[in-house]
């Protein structure tokens, strides 16, 4: 596979790594959420200065407001924080280069 294909892989793994804790396999709730976000994306949750955070991310991604997450909301949220580490990527790029 590429690094791409393995990339998609991994992302499509993580989610449903945590999404089958409970019966429903199929979607993260909040404790699954917050282990996901504890365990994949330590740096980006302690650097959050909100004690809520975990809710206010499940919160922001629950469209459908089922009070679950599914893949469809994830990947949202994982393509989202990919984008704004591109631009902080992009910022010490150009930093660099000065």
């Amino acid at each position: 596979m590429t690094k791409l294909e393995t990339s998609m892989e991994c992302i499509i793994k993580v989610f449903h790594d945590y999404a089958s804790e409970d019966k429903d396999g199929r979607t993260l709730n909040k404790k699954e959420l917050k282990k996901l976000l504890e365990n994949e994306l330590p740096v980006f949750l302690k650097a959050q200065k909100n004690p809520n955070t975990v809710d206010c991310i499940m919160k922001d991604l629950d469209q459908n407001k089922d009070d679950k997450i599914n893949f469809e909301e994830f990947v949202g949220f994982v393509a989202g924080l990919s984008n704004a580490c591109e631009k902080c990527y992009e910022l010490s790029q150009k930093k660099s280069k000065n």
